[in-house]
């Protein structure tokens, strides 16, 4: 039976905008280790669900579809937010 996490986007830690972090995502796990490529030596393994990664607008939508489905699935809560509040002036101090 295919399990899968929920979890919401994480900010892009590139970009200081927080565009597509609203959106919650059903990821399966992998269920096989990955092994070399004898021909090529990239990492794969036969497991075609772990490509498989759905977005949703909440996270019931997301929990409905995997019940709905038979998918056992579980929820990785988001990191809290932490702002680190600082002023221009304090780089002269």
């Amino acid at each position: 039976m295919p399990t899968a996490r929920i979890y919401q986007r994480p900010k892009n830690a590139m970009q200081s905008g927080r565009a597509r972090t609203a959106e919650w995502v059903l990821e399966f796990e992998p269920t096989e280790a990955k092994k070399p490529d004898p021909l090529t030596g990239w990492a794969g393994s036969g497991d075609t669900r772990e490509q498989v990664r759905l977005s949703f607008p909440t996270c019931e939508a997301a929990v409905d579809y995997a019940t709905r489905e038979g998918i056992a699935h579980h929820i990785v809560a988001a990191p809290e937010r932490k702002l680190k509040l600082q002023a221009y002036a304090d780089n002269f101090r």
